[in-house]
């Protein structure tokens, strides 16, 4: 049996990360990097995928859970007749190898806990030879090699191709258990000790929080969100991946299910947005730098997403010995939108570099000549039809959001060179003519004046949750009555029980896929957004509650949610959903929040 999506908690070491059920099983970790091949997949297939599970013998779902505040420590507590326990779950921040550390300790009683390590490398399919080394159990496995080790040493013995391990606790006592990855060419990395790393990452995690500017309503939920960020930040090169799993299913059972292991380009401004307003410069510049690397050489290669490192090529393929979430199949590995264009990256990018230079960041060498690179490509590609913000697989279209961000783009050309004319190169003037021109063709061709609302693409009557950034963007003003009729429009026809969807995916919809999918939950907050700039506050803040409301216990977020069945949906945590939840804060509460 699956749990729901929800009732799986974060931890990570900000270069992987593992998802922790409620009944105390780790499901997912790809070691050593985010985009690696997964130890644990049960939560793309079975027990026999790989997990590790600590818990009460004969215990089902915990007591109660939670992170230790301002930290990415994960307790897990169970009240059980003999007494109660609980399991402290982290991912200390590593030296050389990355360490799994599960910290067991009693807490009134005397009660009996079993730990079932099942390992299986390359996502569930490889069953490695394990064997005794000084106290170690040891697993090998082609490229891969796990030590695991506790502190104190108890008992395990081997059964059913896993390792087992019974002990008892009684109040006040602890023991740690220690799983260390590393290649299986290498020596063994140097031992942690378990509790001082506890001990560190609570204080540096908390540390790391209390720069958080704001202080204004739901400050929990806000805090929780940007240590999401930070975990699902590759700390080597400041890439952020929009998830840390793969194949979650936009649909129960369904076939939309993608690897959202990578770094989207589409995230870049309004998660430079988030980190700039919320105190943190130096994961910002990261972010920027990042940003700068992946994008650098010919601009009509420039890609709408990269792998953490800034990788080019992240070829998609199907896992078939996974029987998926639920049985939602198949389970892709890759992402073959990397080969889509989109032409909104470049009105992204334009304008994460235009804030980065506003908000002060040091210029990078070369930043304005790669700028000028895009706009030259830009100036004759922004007529052709794309895959959108989407990245539809049922063909190119005029997409209105892509044009929107074409004059994002040019915009932003044009007011960094007037506010700096030192910068020199450019064309000024044939930027500021362009820009009229693609405002120009969007407002003729884009919208519907009939309906008084602007529509997905050229001669479509659909709606597009992209739309509502309309305003965000400068496109035009809030108070233009085309933006106010868009947000009614969309709040009319693309919401369901008050939350907002991508697009219609009834009869034959533009993604070309079957089935359909949840609401979407960064789309809820951009409406949210949109109704505060509108003059409708008190709807933005009540839809915000309501959004809040959906995180799961432990305050974290999926990427869509499903008004009919009351889950959450797609793959968990999402980066944009959380990305989505600071700025509406910081936009509703941010005269009153700022620190």
């Amino acid at each position: 049996m699956h749990t729901d999506i929800e009732d799986y908690a974060l931890i990570g070491d900000q270069q992987t990360a593992a998802l922790v059920s409620t009944d105390g099983s780790v499901d997912w970790l790809c070691l050593p990097r985010f985009d690696s091949a997964a130890c644990f997949a049960k939560l793309l297939g079975d027990e026999d995928n790989g997990h590790w599970r600590i818990a009460p013998k004969g215990a089902e779902r915990c007591t109660r859970r939670a992170y230790r505040p301002d930290t990415l420590v994960l307790d897990t507590e169970w009240e059980t007749e003999d007494g109660s326990v609980r399991v402290t779950d982290l991912m200390p921040q590593r030296d050389r190898a990355p360490d799994l550390v599960r910290v067991v300790e009693g807490l009134s009683g005397e009660v009996t806990l079993h730990s079932v390590l099942r390992l299986r490398f390359d996502y569930g399919s490889v069953v490695p030879w394990v064997r005794r080394s000084d106290g170690h159990r040891v697993a090998v496995a082609g490229p891969d090699s796990a030590w695991l080790r506790s502190e104190p040493e108890v008992r395990s013995w081997g059964e059913d191709f896993g390792t087992h391990s019974e002990f008892t606790v009684a109040a006040g006592e602890k023991v740690a258990f220690v799983l260390t990855w590393h290649p299986s060419h290498e020596q063994r990395p140097p031992l942690i000790d378990p509790f001082v790393a506890l001990e560190h990452s609570v204080e540096d995690w908390r540390e790391w929080a209390a720069r958080c500017r704001y202080d204004g309503p739901h400050r929990d939920a806000v805090v929780r969100s940007l240590i999401t960020l930070k975990a699902l930040t590759y700390q080597p090169t400041g890439g952020i991946v929009a998830a840390p799993t793969t194949s979650l299913p936009e649909e129960p059972g369904g076939v939309r299910n993608w690897d959202y292991r990578f770094c989207w380009l589409r995230d870049s401004t309004l998660t430079l947005g988030a980190l700039l307003s919320a105190g943190y410069l130096e994961e910002a510049e990261a972010w920027r730098d990042w940003l700068l690397r992946a994008v650098a050489g010919s601009p009509e290669d420039l890609q709408i997403m990269y792998g953490l490192a800034g990788e080019r090529r992240l070829p998609e393929f199907e896992l078939p010995w996974l029987s998926g979430f639920a049985g939602a199949a198949p389970v892709r590995i890759g992402n073959d939108a990397v080969n889509q264009l989109q032409l909104d990256v470049y009105g992204e990018v334009m304008d994460s570099l235009s804030l980065a230079r506003r908000a002060g960041m040091h210029p990078q060498p070369q930043m304005w000549e790669l700028q000028c690179a895009l706009m030259d490509f830009l100036a004759t590609a922004w007529r052709e039809p794309d895959e959108g913000l989407w990245e539809v697989r049922g063909g190119r279209r005029q997409f209105v959001h892509s044009k929107v961000m074409t004059w994002v783009a040019l915009d932003r050309a044009v007011r960094t060179l007037e506010d700096h004319p030192e910068l020199g190169g450019g064309d000024l003037e044939g930027w500021r003519a362009l820009r009229e021109e693609v405002h120009r063709e969007v407002c003729e061709k884009g919208y519907d004046p009939e309906r008084n609302t602007f529509t997905q693409s050229y001669g479509s009557r659909e709606l597009d949750a992209s739309l509502l950034l309309v305003p965000r963007v400068g496109f035009l003003p809030a108070d233009d009555p085309r933006v106010v009729g868009t947000v009614d429009a969309i709040g009319a026809e693309l919401t369901r029980d008050g939350l907002v969807r991508r697009y219609s995916t009834e009869g034959e919809p533009v993604d070309g896929l079957p089935g359909g999918e949840g609401t979407f939950l960064v789309c809820s907050f951009w409406y949210a957004d949109a109704l505060h700039a509108t003059g409708r506050t008190k709807e933005a803040r009540a839809l915000f509650e309501r959004l809040v409301a959906l995180t799961n216990d432990v305050g974290l977020l999926a990427e869509e949610y499903d008004p009919a069945a009351g889950g959450q949906l797609g793959n968990f945590p999402q980066a944009f959903s959380h990305v989505g939840l600071v700025n509406t804060a910081l936009a509703l509460f941010g005269e009153e929040g700022a620190g």
